[in-house]
């Protein structure tokens, strides 16, 4: 090589070097921008509720940006056209023509939204550690303002203290400097990691697997679908680490690139009589309010195989997508094998109601108690009674047909009084069914009739927490004894799934959301009545009338009058004066396989903390309707760094109603649970105090008699939205949620974020 081709070689190097070092920085940057999105503002913006539509846990949702139409709309008569991120367009030009406009601008980075909203912050700080001015709106219903990038300028004169983050203290000197430089780069997206081979082969075997040719593959990868299509669905990759997909439909098969074929709901006809079911990877950030992970692997597909492909049961003809019912749709596939695939994983089934779209929302959840148990019928796996349960459940097809938006308006309600009808239709026919099996087989209603997950499943009890307009479920009968107990059997819990998971449409009209609120109370009080088939038949109608104090009569007596068993003597033999206590606390006793260690504080932090709590829970009264629904307490000290959930259970006289909610309210019954670790999506405060200040921390919460007591309590242990150390408490909030559970973690969301009290 002569001098001059080692000089052109060696320029070469040195610029390829140079461009490799620059797209390293490049890469660096965009990842560490991405790590300020999650922490900043993925905490406001994920998921149907995200202000404006702007969905920050992936890139594609900042891509698309924001929109002024509301997706949750009460007022709303005619069904609305869906907006899915990921669904119902595939290009930011779609998602224009749909009406979002850009929050960045690669052309011009100074005059994107988020640049602006982010200077407009440090220009105008919130006052630290005190009371945010007036103008302030965070009510679950407020109007978001959502300015275009011409509209900004009028935005900022009219809303100075708007800046983004909305609420809460602004990035610090670093991170305001990251996205500033990052956003004059275009904001480039962070690099997303190559497909492990691990996770290839277990996708190859699993896209192989759900598109199976035979009537009886294609019926069970049908049932798989609907069932999970909000699913976090994870393969391990070689690390042990979780790799995200969900799964789909597709014009496309296996080993092309995917063609989503979007539905407004997982059981209407995808468009095709061709089409195959995919998994399509999701490099979204998980947020704790939407993340419900649901494993993937080799032992699954074997239990998969067990459950809906090796039983005699023949399947000649698939059902077409004319008929919605999952009765008379997955007919042919045993009961036990569908009962069994709902209860192995009973809290991701449960979980789907409580994390999917009919979340969001006070009149969406106000069919639910605060706080109750739930308990499930022990399945049936073979023999005679099975075919006869799948043979009668066909025969009900029609009478446990749930509401469907026919019109998608209002003229929808007109369709009620049929399906109310027909609810009490099989109700009566249920009564009838189980008095004969009962008769017929000697099978006793007592302790052996629920299931304990084989002494080995989590899943065998769960507990449903409701706070106001959000709500959590976790395994095992946590808490105190509660007032209401569910037990829940087959066609119930696939109702609940159809109603509230696959057949609700966050962009229907307000009468489909009204439809499925009233058929809902029809599903709770069922569960109720199972429950109360194990109490002594002297006390069911007076525990029922206590739950429904003030509610119509009609309501009372619905299911009473309509049970031919409800009078049938208990088989369980009690031997205290307080049966329903007695009956919960042996079932938790039995179900030892879903004792719910993770949440108890009593042996895991102090003798004198652990009294704190306890006489916490130990109580009710008023006083306990000042806190918020969902608080949490990080307790420090020389050697203790521990985080407790304060979930406040409201009380009321009855839930039967759908308005007037807080002509309801009782006050006097509120009640405090205390947990272990982190409870609930949406915090509405933290508190942080040192471990000697427990004590005075528990007096002062027994004593508050009015709102200025609560506001003197956030003022001595409180972070206010204005707080300085908000963000770095919460960045260890976050730190410890991944540390505990590294699978199950997500973001929390600060939208109901209180901390803004005025002494």
């Amino acid at each position: 090589m002569n001098g001059l081709q080692w000089l052109i070689t060696a320029l070469f190097l040195a610029a390829l070097a140079t461009v490799s070092a620059s797209t390293r920085a490049e890469a660096g940057l965009a990842e560490r921008a991405n790590q300020v999105l999650e922490q900043r503002c993925m905490v406001c913006h994920g998921c149907y509720d995200a202000p404006c539509q702007l969905k920050l846990e992936s890139r594609e949702g900042l891509m698309r940006g924001a929109s002024k139409d509301l997706v949750y709309d009460a007022s709303r008569l005619v069904e609305a056209k869906p907006t899915r991120l990921f669904d119902d367009a595939q290009s930011v030009e779609e998602w224009r023509e749909m009406g979002f406009y850009p929050v960045i601008d690669s052309l011009r980075p100074g005059k994107s939204v988020l640049r602006r909203l982010l200077e407009q912050k440090r220009q105008h700080p919130l006052p630290k550690g005190k009371a945010l001015p007036e103008g302030f709106d965070f009510a679950l219903d407020r109007k978001a303002q959502c300015p275009k990038p011409d509209e900004f300028s009028s935005y900022k004169a009219n809303y100075p203290l708007w800046g983004m983050p909305y609420g809460l203290p602004g990035l610090n000197e670093e991170e305001h400097a990251i996205m500033l430089r990052w956003l004059d780069q275009g904001a480039p997206p962070p690099r997303l990691p190559e497909l492990d081979s691990t996770v290839a082969r277990q996708l190859s075997d699993w896209e192989t697997f759900i598109n199976g040719s035979s009537p009886k593959q294609r019926l069970m990868s049908r049932y798989l679908y609907e069932h999970l299509f909000l699913a976090a669905l994870y393969f391990e990759d070689s690390d042990g680490q979780p790799n995200w997909y969900r799964m789909v439909r597709s014009k496309t098969p296996p080993g092309e690139s995917l063609a989503v074929l979007a539905t407004r709901r997982p059981y209407d006809h995808p468009g095709q009589e061709q089409f195959y079911y995919r998994l399509q990877a999701m490099p979204a950030t998980p947020l704790r309010k939407t993340h419900m992970p649901y494993r993937l692997d080799a032992d699954r597909m074997a239990w998969y195989r067990e459950l809906f492909l090796t039983d005699s049961y023949q399947v000649n003809v698939l059902p077409g997508y004319d008929d919605s019912n999952p009765f008379a749709v997955f007919h042919e596939i045993p009961v036990g094998s569908r009962y069994r695939f709902l209860l192995e994983e009973a809290q991701f089934t449960i979980m789907n109601f409580i994390k999917g779209p009919v979340c969001r929302g006070r009149v969406a959840l106000n069919v639910i108690e605060d706080h109750f148990w739930v308990m499930f019928i022990q399945p049936e796996d073979a023999g005679d009674s099975r075919h006869e349960d799948r043979m009668f459940l066909a025969e009900e097809s029609r009478n446990l047909r749930l509401p469907q938006a026919e019109r998608g308006t209002v003229l929808d309600l007109l369709y009620w009084n049929r399906y109310s009808k027909a609810q009490e239709n099989y109700q009566v026919a249920k009564w009838e069914y189980i008095q004969e099996f009962l008769n017929k087989t000697g099978t006793r209603l007592d302790y052996d009739a629920l299931w304990y997950g084989e002494g080995q499943n989590d899943n065998a009890t769960l507990t449903v927490f409701r706070h106001f307009d959000t709500a959590s479920v976790v395994k095992g009968l946590v808490g105190a004894v509660p007032k209401t107990a569910w037990v829940i059997d087959y066609p119930l819990l696939e109702r609940i799934h159809y109603l509230l998971v696959a057949g609700f449409d966050v962009f229907g009209a307000v009468s489909h959301q009204l439809e499925s609120r009233l058929y809902m109370d029809f599903l709770r009080m069922e569960g109720e009545f199972n429950f109360l088939l194990f109490m002594p038949a002297d006390i069911r109608r007076d525990l029922h009338n206590y739950w429904y104090r003030g509610a119509p009569e009609s309501t009372r007596d619905h299911l009473f009058d309509l049970s031919v068993i409800s009078d049938r003597p208990t088989d369980v033999e009690f031997k205290t004066d307080q049966p329903m206590r007695e009956f919960l606390l042996t079932v938790r006793e039995r179900a030892f396989g879903a004792r719910a260690e993770r949440y108890e504080y009593r042996g895991h932090t102090s003798a004198a903390i652990s009294d704190v709590f306890r006489q916490l829970e130990s109580s009710q009264g008023a006083h306990y309707s000042y806190l918020p629904q969902v608080s949490y307490v990080n307790v420090i000290g020389d050697n203790r760094d521990e985080v407790y959930t304060l979930l406040r259970n409201s009380g009321y006289s009855n839930i039967a109603q759908l308005f007037l909610e807080d002509e309801r309210r009782l006050p006097e019954e509120d009640n405090l649970t205390v947990l272990r670790g982190f409870v609930g999506a949406y915090p509405n405060h933290f508190f942080q105090l040192n471990e000697k200040e427990v004590a005075a921390f528990g007096r002062e919460v027994q004593a508050m008699k009015s709102e200025k007591d609560f506001a003197r309590l956030v003022e001595r242990y409180g972070v206010k939205r204005s707080s300085p150390w908000f963000w770095r408490l919460s960045d260890k909030f976050h730190a410890m949620l991944r540390e505990q559970q590294p699978v199950a973690w997500g973001l929390l969301d600060y939208g109901r974020y209180q901390g803004y009290y005025r002494p």
